[in-house]
């Protein structure tokens, strides 16, 4: 969430900026300042209207003190019409404080000077590429034949016990997806980041946190009669562990990493793009987070984009690096990079990270802050990456490494598994 203050320092620079998502702020922004305005002068008003009661009060208890009865009493029905407009403002006070943050939810972040300006994916620019795509041999398959071929996941099942979008995972298929968890959490831990098992679900709070409520998409799954969420990432649950906290200077860096199902509706998604693995319900997924100080948050960026780059050349898969542009990035996203692999049996790029810096927009949902040397708060700035997201990366490997023998496990992932083929 944007703070009212910036929007107002920073108004035009702002409507520019934003104009690269392809968000007309001019008006809304107005709406914004008027508002905040209004919240301003009714809590100064309603602040000396506080200060008159008190020193009335102060008044009134002198004027008993010394047998002014008839005066005091006087002063108490002043004292009565001064409650009344008390509780009339501060109901004001609450209702235009409640509009104002409504209508700043519904404002994304602010991008980063870097962004592209751009619509749509196909603005992305690509950054980076690294690796050879594999010449499979003639008849190679798509993942989802291989896995029917070798019976290591069951499409069917799962839609037989939940529905679509949920596979079942069964003997080396099920070892694979175990495999790439411990890998990947491994190398986190390796890193320097610190592990978490979390909740599966988090409350409207949680949501509000971390910019996935409102929900505008209708992506997660509610639990109505306990209002709770399923997760869409560990971010959510790893974020808002730090709502509502006031850090000091010798907590950072902050890194968390996490390993979780994850759960998305993923509401009109349909049709060949999408089938298999590459768009599903439920999804298994090991998350990074990190809480910085502004002046550190892009070095951290730096430092998850190389730590993805290096997981993905170890398993040896070919890939790529975009960065996104205004129109095709997160709602709560400065910047964010997406790496892709390339399916070579589908020949075309599948996206199995998305490693973002959110600057202080979270943090100010969260009332996240932290308290420098010179003893000034300031809003810390969060990033998310995923390190990584197994259904493409399960994708990418079933079918960039089938062999006429099997399918052959990458070398990093074998003391893992306990087998280096599927047959």
């Amino acid at each position: 969430m944007l703070q009212v203050n910036n929007i107002r320092e920073h108004k035009e620079a702002y409507i520019q900026a934003l104009k690269k998502r392809n968000f007309d702020a001019e008006n809304i922004f107005e709406e914004v300042l008027q508002l905040d305005e209004m919240r301003r002068s009714t809590q100064a008003t309603l602040d000396d209207i506080k200060a008159e009661s008190n020193r009335i009060s102060k008044e009134i208890g002198l004027m008993f003190k010394n047998g002014e009865h008839q005066k005091a009493n006087l002063l108490k029905e002043k004292t009565g019409k001064l409650k009344e407009d008390t509780k009339d403002l501060s109901e004001k006070l609450a209702n235009t404080i409640a509009e104002l943050e409504k209508l700043l939810y519904t404002i994304p972040n602010i991008p980063h000077e870097s962004v592209p300006a751009g619509a749509s994916e196909e603005d992305n620019e690509e950054i980076y590429k690294e690796g050879d795509i594999p010449v499979l041999a003639e008849g190679s398959l798509p993942h989802w034949e291989l896995a029917k071929k070798y019976d290591i996941i069951d499409f069917d099942l799962g839609n037989k016990v939940t529905g679509a979008g949920f596979p079942v995972y069964k003997g080396k298929g099920a070892r694979l997806q175990r495999a790439l968890i411990t890998y990947f959490l491994d190398k986190a831990v390796e890193a320097g980041y610190t592990e978490y098992q979390l909740p599966l679900m988090v409350n409207e709070a949680s949501g509000f946190g971390t910019g996935q409520l409102p929900d505008k998409e209708g992506q997660m799954y509610h639990i109505t009669e306990d209002d709770l969420y399923m997760i869409p990432t560990a971010e959510v649950p790893i974020t808002n562990m730090y709502r509502d906290r006031l850090l000091i200077d010798k907590d950072f860096p902050i890194a968390c990493t996490g390993y979780t199902p994850c759960f998305r509706r993923e509401a009109g998604s349909y049709g060949a793009h999408v089938r298999g693995l590459n768009r599903l319900h439920q999804f298994d997924k090991v998350e990074l987070v990190r809480v910085e100080r502004p002046k550190d948050s892009y070095e951290a960026f730096d430092g998850m984009v190389e730590h993805v780059k290096g997981l993905l050349k170890e398993l040896k898969l070919p890939y790529r690096i975009l960065k996104l542009c205004g129109g095709d990035m997160g709602f709560t996203a400065a910047l964010t990079y997406d790496f892709e692999v390339f399916s070579t049996a589908q020949d075309r790029w599948l996206e199995i990270s998305s490693i973002s810096n959110v600057e202080a927009f979270q943090a100010n949902r969260l009332k996240l802050r932290y308290k420098n040397k010179e003893g000034k708060k300031e809003l810390a700035h969060t990033l998310n990456g995923s390190a990584l997201a197994l259904p493409r990366v399960l994708a990418g490997i079933l079918e960039n490494y089938q062999t006429e023998e099997g399918i052959r496990i990458p070398e990093v992932l074998v003391p893992y598994t306990g087998f280096d083929l599927i047959d």
